[in-house]
């Protein structure tokens, strides 16, 4: 309570100040308000865990709330089951905000306060490609969030019938739904049954799924649901991957064929989508298997849904453009476009992608580096990285799937609170305010 009145408290003065000045039309004051809002809602965010001592001291109180906005569900509380009822809910309320994005919630609420703008929408979707269901950007926002709350309801209801209490279908519905990852107990699903897990997996699937095309079968149109390209890039890798997997380790590690599928499936599920949420210590597995996890955190799943990361539509690009330069090596005068599916994507965006992706890369490799002269392994600090900047939750080594984020000095804390918000607002939306060409009087 007293967090709460005092986040609506400096709320309610920000607002009286500036509420005949309402009207966002400059793309640069949309980027302000973006990240802004990211970091005071993270801060405000960090009061329930240090007023109720569930975290003692801000460093931690701040990376747990801003794991819960940016749904990458890494954790620095070890005994999770030992938390208030309503420090729990709180965790999954942050997921359940940032899962759509606040500014998708503030463009759908804020209008009735007289606040509005195409460009705050654009800054925090900053996705590849625009595919706006309503030509006003409110109404766009209303079906986005509609379609959230569905899943959200359906999965609760799913859950209960598999035994669950309410309390936890709620907190792990928000969670699966945002791809977060935040549990109500401490190894995650691990203790729950066969049907649960299922259940969560189709949902995560559905997650990384996106959203849009939810709008589209809705409306009957199932064509362009089954024809999207990307949606069957995600699902062809996330079925190759799991059998892949299983196999390994019914083989090799000797483990019953359903129990394989399962836990292959749910991992696979749960870091292609970024949400994070575990049922085996993936880590002692086969070593390659370990590897293969790695390179999925730089996967992400469809542009359009909660997913974190990089995004399945980019690296379409990226391959595309690799295939057409092979092309073009043995008929130089030939005009390729690039097409994913039947769209032509442009020059520009193709520019785009490939800036986004080098500078991830960079972004990486920097953050790495900066970690380990914290003291932390090479290892571990690739997995806090790759997971941070994924949205994903649990890396690897001290930092895996049976850890969590305490031990990490203070100072990487911070580092990875950054590379958290980077990743979810897509680099450039954040990166831009550091740029001089950005503060210039136009």
């Amino acid at each position: 309570m007293i967090s709460s009145a005092i986040t609506f408290f400096t709320g309610g003065i920000c607002w009286f100040f500036n509420k005949t000045n309402h009207k966002v039309q400059l793309k640069r004051e949309s980027f302000i308000i973006v990240t802004t809002v990211w970091v005071v809602m993270s801060i405000f965010g960090a009061l329930p865990y240090l007023l109720s001592g569930a975290i003692n001291n801000f460093t931690d109180a701040f990376f747990e709330a801003i794991s819960g906005f940016t749904t990458t569900g890494a954790s620095v509380i070890n005994d999770i089951e030992a938390l208030p009822h309503g420090i729990l809910f709180w965790r999954s309320i942050t997921h359940l905000i940032g899962g759509m994005g606040i500014i998708v919630l503030a463009v759908a609420i804020l209008p009735y306060f007289g606040f509005g703008g195409m460009q705050l929408y654009n800054a925090e979707a900053a996705g590849v490609v625009n595919d706006k269901l309503h030509p006003k950007i409110t109404r766009t926002a209303k079906s986005l969030w509609g379609i959230y709350v569905l899943l959200v309801a359906l999965e609760t209801i799913f859950l209960i019938l598999g035994g669950m209490p309410l309390f936890d279908a709620l907190c792990h519905s928000f969670s699966t739904v945002a791809s977060g990852g935040f549990s109500t107990k401490n190894d995650s699903i691990a203790g729950y049954s066969p049907y649960i897990q299922y259940v969560i997996i189709v949902f995560m699937l559905f997650a990384g799924t996106n959203f849009s095309l939810f709008y589209f079968l809705g409306r009957g149109n199932w064509k362009k649901f089954i024809s999207n390209s990307e949606l069957k890039v995600y699902l062809y890798i996330t079925f190759i991957t799991t059998v892949f997997i299983a196999i390994t380790l019914i083989s090799l590690d000797h483990f019953p064929a359903e129990e394989s599928f399962r836990a292959s499936l749910f991992q696979v599920s749960s870091i292609i989508t970024s949400t994070g949420f575990v049922t085996a210590d993936y880590t002692s597995w086969h070593p390659y298997i370990t590897f293969i996890f790695f390179i999925l955190m730089f996967s992400g799943a469809c542009v359009g849904s909660t997913s974190g990361g990089i995004k399945l539509f980019r690296h379409m690009i990226l391959f595309k453009s690799i295939q057409i330069e092979f092309k073009r090596m043995t008929h130089p005068q030939a005009i390729i476009p690039l097409k994913i599916g039947n769209k032509s994507i442009s020059v520009e965006v193709i520019y785009k992608v490939l800036a986004f992706l080098m500078l991830y890369a960079t972004i990486c490799a920097i953050g790495i580096f900066s970690l380990t002269l914290t003291g932390m392994n090479v290892e571990s600090a690739s997995g806090a990285v790759a997971t941070s900047m994924g949205g994903i939750g649990p890396g690897l080594g001290t930092v895996g799937p049976i850890h969590n984020f305490f031990a990490v000095p203070a100072i990487g804390k911070w580092i990875l609170s950054a590379l958290m918000l980077l990743g979810r607002l897509e680099l450039f939306s954040v990166l831009i305010l550091f740029s001089t060409n950005f503060w210039r009087h136009h």
